[in-house]
């Protein structure tokens, strides 16, 4: 037996559960020390106590033992070393390669649509990145006029795997996985301290990488490419608030208090109100950018009786304030959206269709949308109260 692979396995499958080391230890019948050398990989178990922590966590004893698949074409690059990114990586891999193997399971594979936009990505570079956004839009059928009410949904049916993990740092928003190794496949860090509008345009972010920079794809690069990550923005600002239309929603909401205005269109594209400002003060002179940012903190804090922004008195706003990424850090978004804005469902669909049909087990299910058992429980009889589909 590979210790190694133990450990990994035991790390990611505890943490799915939302288990600490002393609860599996104390329900395997093992001193929490003997538990963690096992899991740091200091130390190889004995069969019987494998199997009793696979029966802690509720999983199958090849679940300990069998190595994760291992990515190699990926974008996962962050704003700072991640400590995390080893245990992230082998997560994704496990899920993209258990969500591939259900599909072939059920006969449900979804072809993605990706490979004819990338012919066209050449052809519309020489006109810019905007141009890129609109063949996108127009391929995935969204009209000039339509906001993208659902980008799971989205992408899901277009091929595009979307898995959601919560890592608590801010310098990780996303990753995506090339069809290589399973993808195409975004994957968003959905942790509670950043907005659902975050949530939304790192997806976005993610699939204007793998439109654009398809080709620098390696798993072993970890520095962010600036310019890489300014042509990903731009896709998404577009992607999400194409041009004509955010102009003529801003326009029809010239008669309110610029704070009003913000909340008003951010609303309607589902963005933050930090991409609706960029929007607005983009065509500015820099004096008049700053005036912008600085009349949005005075409306809000006069409104709510708190700062939005953390400003420099008395100049106002920093000259960096204006040159931030779009996707700022944890902090306040006004009528911010809630997290059912932001869902991923094919794979717990998928997960139902194979449970009901006795593919495979409800334990097996739980696996793999990452639930506890007794959670997996109710969801099932949640879903005997329902029927799946439109009963007509």
């Amino acid at each position: 037996m590979d210790s190694g692979i133990i450990a990994t396995n035991l790390v990611r499958l505890r943490k799915g559960r939302r288990k600490t080391q002393e609860d599996v230890a104390s329900e395997a019948g093992l001193s929490r020390g003997a538990f963690r050398k096992i899991e740091k990989g200091r130390a190889v178990p004995k069969v019987e106590h494998l199997r009793a922590i696979a029966s802690a966590l509720d999983v199958p004893l090849r679940e300990l033992v069998t190595p994760v698949p291992r990515l190699h074409r990926v974008r996962f690059r962050s704003l700072k070393r991640l400590k995390s990114r080893d245990q992230v990586l082998v997560a994704v891999g496990r899920w993209l390669h258990d969500f591939n193997e259900l599909e072939e399971l059920l006969g449900e594979q979804v072809p993605h649509e990706l490979g004819a936009l990338w012919e066209r990505v050449a052809e519309l570079r020489p006109q810019g990145v905007e141009a890129v956004a609109a063949a996108a839009r127009e391929h995935f059928g969204l009209s000039v006029r339509e906001p993208v009410h659902d980008i799971c949904g989205l992408l899901e049916s277009r091929g595009v795997k979307v898995h959601s993990v919560q890592v608590a740092n801010d310098a990780f928003l996303g990753l995506s996985v090339a069809e290589e190794d399973g993808g195409p496949a975004v994957v968003v860090n959905t942790w509670d301290r950043l907005a659902v509008e975050h949530w939304i345009y790192s997806a976005v972010h993610e699939l204007g990488h793998l439109l654009l920079h398809i080709g620098a794809y390696d798993v072993g690069e970890e520095e962010e490419d600036q310019d890489q990550e300014r042509e990903a923005e731009v896709f998404a600002s577009h992607f999400l608030m194409p041009k004509g239309v955010f102009w003529r929603e801003w326009s029809d909401t010239a008669g309110l208090a610029l704070l009003d205005r913000v909340l008003k269109v951010k609303r309607v594209f589902r963005v933050s109100w930090r991409t609706v400002l960029y929007r607005v003060s983009e065509p500015l002179p820099k004096a008049d950018r700053a005036a912008i940012w600085k009349r949005m903190n005075i409306e809000f804090k006069r409104r709510y009786r708190r700062p939005l922004l953390k400003l420099t008195e008395p100049n106002g706003v920093a000259e960096g304030v204006f040159r931030a990424p779009v996707i700022a850090g944890p902090g306040t978004e006004p009528a911010r959206l809630e997290k059912h804005d932001f869902q991923d469902d094919r794979l717990a669909r998928l997960v139902r269709q194979a449970v009901e049909r006795e593919v495979i087990t409800l334990g097996r299910g739980a696996e793999l949308l990452g639930l506890p058992l007794d959670e997996m429980r109710e969801r099932a009889s949640s879903w005997r109260v329902i029927p799946p589909v439109d009963p007509k």
